[in-house]
């Protein structure tokens, strides 16, 4: 029998209370109810802007077991977040990872939980669409820079677009909503922005433009990389016409509504725009390192704490002294031949 096996923990009982815990608050008075989940490191892409060509990746013991993951999750269920993302690397390439899935839908069906959901580059979704729809995803996030399959195959050093293409197809036949992810990159996409717009609004996606962040080293300059998305929305602004939107969807997007298509279109400003200062978000790496900012060197063995036996009341003080920590915001910059920003790559820290 493995731990799969077993009937599931309570979330609330696992913390040997009645009563709902007190929130994850911050030193700066933000509540945390977003975690994201890197499930892998590993990826079947090799993105230019996040990962190096010849990739060296994390040996496996070090990465947590499918158990692991459920039971760190579900601890910050328990402990009042509301939202899950999934994430790696790839997650879909993560062996079992359905499984995974399932037990954590049992947050969301008791409703402990709002939302369970992922970010993938879509090669591996078409076979496993329907049955994310049917374990509760409502929506995904879709990572796709380019319609241009020579282009594609450029920018992620070898992947094949037909596939991604193929993937996003089943999961709006499965019903699941996809927001499809662009980063704004200056000598590649930033012409064909206007193009990604129209296709997935006409399809009925939302997009996000991403400016590149400085994380981790993949051979690549980012100041020839770099695209301010300040740059791109006044030109957008110059032939569509741009509506601000008070949309929150717990991620750091600031949206507009393109009036001349009817969709939604976000942009996210790490570089140009500071978006930390209403930050509920927390990232728990595959090896159990706990970040709680993307843009700095802050981390906590989650990981040590759970192999190490302890018992439910000491990983929530460990959580919690965690998130106390919480720095007030990033500090990324870009500059020409000057190291990354943190040393690790996006694919590690989980997107």
């Amino acid at each position: 029998m493995t731990p799969y096996d077993a009937p599931a923990p309570r979330s609330t009982a696992a913390f040997g209370r009645a009563a709902a815990p007190a929130p994850l608050v911050d030193g700066f008075g933000r509540a945390v109810t977003y975690l994201r989940v890197s499930v892998t490191d590993r990826c079947d892409l090799r993105c230019v802007y996040c990962m190096a060509e010849h990739m060296v990746f994390l040996p496996k013991a070090e990465v947590l077991t499918l158990e692991e993951l459920d039971t760190l999750a579900s601890a910050f269920v328990g402990l009042g977040v509301r939202k899950l993302r999934l994430t790696g690397g790839e997650p879909l390439v993560r062996k079992g990872i359905m499984t995974l899935v399932e037990r954590l839908s049992r947050h969301h069906q008791t409703g402990a939980l709002d939302e369970l959901t992922l970010t993938t580059n879509a090669s591996q979704l078409a076979p496993v669409a329907g049955e994310l729809a049917r374990l509760g995803v409502r929506r995904i996030n879709v990572s796709l820079d380019t319609l241009k399959p020579d282009l594609f195959r450029a920018l992620t050093r070898g992947g094949d677009l037909a596939k991604v293409l193929e993937g996003i197809d089943a999961a709006q036949a499965a019903g699941l909503a996809v927001k499809i992810n662009a980063v704004a990159l200056k000598g590649d996409n930033a012409a064909e922005i206007p193009e990604l717009v129209r296709w997935a609004h006409g399809r009925g996606a939302d997009l996000t433009l991403i400016e590149t962040m400085p994380l981790g080293e993949t051979g690549v300059d980012r100041v020839d990389q770099f695209l301010s998305l300040e740059t791109v929305r006044q030109e957008l602004s110059s032939y569509w016409t741009l509506t601000d939107l008070p949309l929150q969807t717990g991620g750091p997007a600031r949206y507009v509504r393109v009036e001349e298509t009817g969709g939604r279109l976000g942009f996210i400003t790490p570089m140009t725009h500071n978006f930390c200062e209403n930050c509920n978000r927390v990232r728990l790496t595959c090896t159990g390192v706990l970040h709680t900012c993307l843009g700095r060197e802050d981390e906590r063995d989650l990981r040590a704490v759970i192999r190490g036996g302890a018992d439910p009341e000491a990983l929530e003080v460990a959580i919690r002294l965690a998130i106390s920590g919480k720095p007030k915001g990033h500090d990324f910059h870009i500059e020409r031949g000057a190291a990354p920003a943190l040393t690790r790559h996006m694919s590690r820290t989980g997107g």
